[in-house]
């Protein structure tokens, strides 16, 4: 699998990394996991995404992989109490919930912590980027982060804290293109695109039922792109090229609880990069139908 340079760290990614959310909402096995992850390492995975969050994903991770730390570069939140003592976003909260993470994942640091989409103003106190970067200087995490989207991910971008950046960039969801990407290719910052194919909402044909999903498949039917009306498979790996061919992104999470998933997305995108003309077509379509209301969805 394309490695490429992540920011200015000394980090080389693969470009497409494993996020650990469904295996935490779905309610996966450790033998799940195991086979899961296993395998995507044995194929070429060495970047894996998760947060305080998402249930027991931490948990997951450091049962099923941590004896191969050494495979895979680590990342994950922090912002949401989540069963800890006191609100989101308390400093002291903050420093039990790294702790705890480290614990759960099994390892005594990870290369990547982000925070977990807090408010601009939140940020602008500086509070919590404190936490970070103390928890750096303690050796606990190599490097920091942010993940979010519009004017507080513009404003973590431009601040020069971090080292990196994860937001929503999609075929539904562009507004990181114009906006932090740009400032992110600028500043030397790693980029992590999340939710890459827009969660494949148009993949039964008709609305999700999770309204999770609504804003992308509103967004869909607008944008009409013609090679959604192709094969499920060749129009995901359309949507996943996209996202990987846009300058600044360095890796795309993509989240699943199914074993095979892994390598079915990582097959996908032995094309290369989406060609020129496609990658402007899906462009032009965007500035021509979004709307003032479509920013970045976190």
């Amino acid at each position: 699998m394309e490695k490429r340079q992540f920011g200015s760290t000394d980090m080389q990614v693969g470009i497409l990394g494993f996020g650990g959310a469904e295996i935490g909402f779905q309610g996966a096995t450790g033998k799940t996991v195991e086979e899961l992850l296993s395998s995507a390492l044995d194929a070429g995975l060495n970047v894996i995404d998760t947060a305080e969050c998402y249930r027991n994903s931490e948990e997951l991770i450091g049962k099923t992989v941590s004896h191969r730390r050494g495979d895979y570069y680590l990342f994950t939140k922090c912002g949401h109490a989540s069963g800890l003592e006191g609100q989101d976003w308390d400093p002291r909260m903050l420093e039990a919930s790294i702790d705890r993470s480290l614990r759960r994942l099994k390892t005594d640091y990870v290369d990547l912590i982000h925070l977990h989409s807090c408010s601009e103003e939140i940020l602008r106190r500086g509070e919590v980027i404190e936490v970070l970067q103390k928890a750096r200087d303690a050796g606990k995490t190599r490097y920091i982060g942010y993940s979010g989207d519009g004017a507080a991910a513009y404003y973590a971008v431009t601040c020069g804290a971090f080292d990196s950046l994860q937001t929503s960039i999609n075929i539904a969801d562009q507004q990181a293109v114009d906006l932090t990407l740009p400032e992110a290719r600028k500043r030397g910052m790693g980029v992590i695109a999340k939710r890459p194919i827009a969660n494949a909402c148009w993949r039964s044909g008709t609305k999700p039922a999770d309204a999770y999903h609504h804003v992308y498949w509103e967004r869909l039917q607008e944008l009409a792109y013609p090679f959604l009306r192709q094969s499920l498979d060749t129009s995901i790996a359309t949507a996943l090229r996209f996202t990987l061919s846009l300058p600044g992104v360095h890796t795309a999470i993509v989240g699943t609880a199914n074993p095979g998933r892994w390598r079915q997305n990582a097959a996908m995108l032995e094309a290369g990069p989406l060609p020129a003309e496609e990658l402007a077509a899906i462009r032009e379509r965007w500035q021509a139908v979004a709307g003032p209301g479509w920013t970045g969805q976190g």
